[in-house]
C-alpha cells in the first residue's frame, strides 16, 4: 500500500469515527435538554391540576389534545412519590403510535387517592433534534470532504519532489556517463536527502570505476603470463630430453596453468555481465545458432559417441547475441562434459523454452546448490562456474532457469521472457 493512501486511510478512519462519537454526544446531550425542558412544561401542567383542585374541589376533566394527555386513575392510597420516563402512546387526534414523556405523581382529593398521569408528545421535538442534526453535520461532511481534497492535493504537491527523487534513482546507471540528478525544491527535508543520494551516486560511481578498472586490469596482466606459461610448458612437454616423472610433472603443471586460465577468464565474463557490458541487443535465430553450436563440438560428440535428438522449432529472439552464444555453448559443453560414453543428448527449442537432457555419470545433483558458484562434482575438472554464468546471463534477460532429474536424464530448461 502507498503512503499516501494509508495515511488518507487513517485520517478517514479517525474522521468518521470522531464524526460518529462527537455525532452521539451531541444527540445524546441535546435529547437530555429537551427532555428537561418537556419536564418542566409537565410539571407546570401538574400544577395547574393542583390549583384546579384546590379551588374547585374537584378533578379537572380528562384532556386529550393534539400533544397531551391527562388522565386520572383511582388509587389506595398517596404515595408522594412523582416519576419521569419515556413511553409510547397512541394517539387518537392523529391515530398513531407516538413516543412521549410523562410525568406520574399523586393526589389527595376529599380523603380519595387518585394518581394524575400527564403525557405529552415528544414527536415534535424528535423532529427539531433531527433537523438541528442535519443543519450540523450536513456542512460538517461538506467541510470534511473539502479539506479531504484540500489534504489530498497539497500532499500530492509537497511530495512531488520525493517522488522525483525516486524517478531519478531508477534511471541512475553505473554504466552510463550520465550522473545523478538531484531534485530542486524548498522543502528542506528533501533538499538534504537528495544532495545525500548525490554524494552517495558520487562515491558509488567512483569506487564502481576503480574496482571495474582493477578487475579489467588484473583479469588482463594474468592472460599474459598465462599465455607464457602455457606456451613454455608445451614447449617443454615436447621436449624429448624429459624423462617421465619430468613429464608427467610438467602435464599436471600444464593443466593446472590451463585450468586457472579457463577460471580466470570465466571470472571476468561474470564480472562483465553483473555490470551489464554485454546488453547490446539483436534479433537472433536460436534454431540456426544451435545447429552451428553443435556442428562446432561435433568432434568432441564424435568422440565420445553421443547420440544428439534435434526438436527444434524456428524461433526468434530479440537478446544479446554474445549472451545467448555463451548460454548456448556453455549448455552443450556441460551436457558433452557430464555425459558418459554413448550416451543421449537431447535438445528441445520451443517458442516458449530450450532445454538441454543429458544423461550423466550421476543421480540427481543438489537443485538448490547447482546455480552456485564454484560448485561441482568431486569428479569434474571444470571451474565449477558454467552453471552459475547460466544463471547470470538468464537473470540479467529475465529468463527462468531450472533444473530437474527425470527419466535418468539431467533436464536444464530456460524458459523465455519475450516481453
Amino acid at each position: 500500500m502507498k503512503l499516501f493512501s494509508s495515511y488518507n486511510r487513517i485520517l478517514l478512519v479517525i474522521s468518521f469515527a470522531g464524526l460518529f462519537i462527537i455525532g452521539v454526544l451531541f444527540y445524546k446531550t441535546l435529547a437530555y435538554y429537551l427532555d428537561r425542558q418537556i419536564d418542566d412544561g409537565l410539571v407546570e401542567e401538574l400544577m395547574e391540576v393542583q390549583d384546579f383542585t384546590h379551588e374547585k374541589n374537584i378533578l379537572p376533566a380528562p384532556s386529550y389534545y393534539k400533544d397531551l394527555v391527562v388522565e386520572y386513575k383511582n388509587i389506595i392510597k398517596v404515595l408522594n412519590k412523582s416519576s419521569f420516563a419515556d413511553t409510547v402512546y397512541y394517539n387518537p387526534k392523529k391515530k398513531q403510535l407516538e413516543p412521549a414523556r410523562y410525568l406520574k405523581t399523586d393526589i389527595s382529593l376529599n380523603d380519595k387517592a387518585y394518581q394524575v398521569l400527564i403525557m405529552y408528545s415528544k414527536a415534535h421535538r424528535n423532529e427539531e433534534i433531527r433537523s438541528i442534526c442535519l443543519v450540523i453535520i450536513i456542512p460538517f461532511l461538506f467541510l470534511l470532504l473539502v479539506l479531504f481534497w484540500v489534504n489530498k492535493v497539497l500532499i500530492h504537491k509537497l511530495w512531488a519532489p520525493f517522488r522525483q527523487l525516486l524517478v531519478n534513482i531508477k534511471v541512475f546507471n553505473l554504466n552510463h556517463d550520465q550522473s545523478f540528478e538531484p531534485v530542486s525544491t524548498q522543502i528542506q527535508e528533501f533538499k538534504e536527502l537528495s544532495n545525500a543520494i548525490e554524494d552517495l551516486s558520487f562515491k558509488v560511481r567512483s569506487d564502481y570505476k576503480e574496482i571495474k578498472l582493477f578487475t579489467e586490469n588484473a583479469s588482463h596482466e594474468m592472460l599474459t603470463p598465462l599465455a607464457v606459461i602455457n606456451s613454455k610448458l608445451d614447449t617443454m612437454l615436447q621436449s624429448a630430453r624429459l624423462g617421465p616423472e619430468e613429464s608427467e610433472t610438467l602435464s599436471d603443471l600444464y593443466k593446472a596453468t590451463s585450468r586457472l586460465t579457463k577460471l580466470n577468464q570465466s571470472l571476468l565474463l561474470l564480472v562483465k555481465i553483473d555490470n551489464n557490458l554485454m546488453m547490446d541487443t539483436e534479433e537472433v535465430a536460436v534454431m540456426d545458432m544451435i545447429k552451428e553450436k553443435q556442428a562446432f563440438f561435433q568432434e568432441l560428440i564424435h568422440k565420445r559417441n553421443l547420440r544428439i535428438e534435434l526438436h527444434l522449432d524456428p524461433v526468434y529472439l530479440i537478446v544479446s547475441r554474445q549472451l545467448f552464444d555463451i548460454l548456448i555453448n556453455n549448455l552443450f559443453s556441460n551436457a558433452i562434459r557430464h555425459n558418459y560414453e554413448g550416451g543421449l543428448i537431447n535438445i528441445k527449442l520451443t517458442e516458449t523454452s530450450l532445454s538441454f537432457s543429458n544423461t550423466g555419470k550421476s543421480g540427481l545433483l543438489k537443485e538448490e546448490m547447482i546455480f552456485e558458484r564454484f560448485f561441482k562434482d568431486p569428479a569434474s575438472d571444470g571451474t565449477g562456474l558454467g552453471l552459475a554464468i547460466l544463471k547470470q546471463i538468464c537473470s540479467r534477460q529475465q529468463y527462468q532457469l531450472s533444473y530437474h532429474y527425470e527419466n535418468q536424464l539431467h533436464i536444464f530448461k530456460v524458459k523465455f521472457n519475450k516481453n
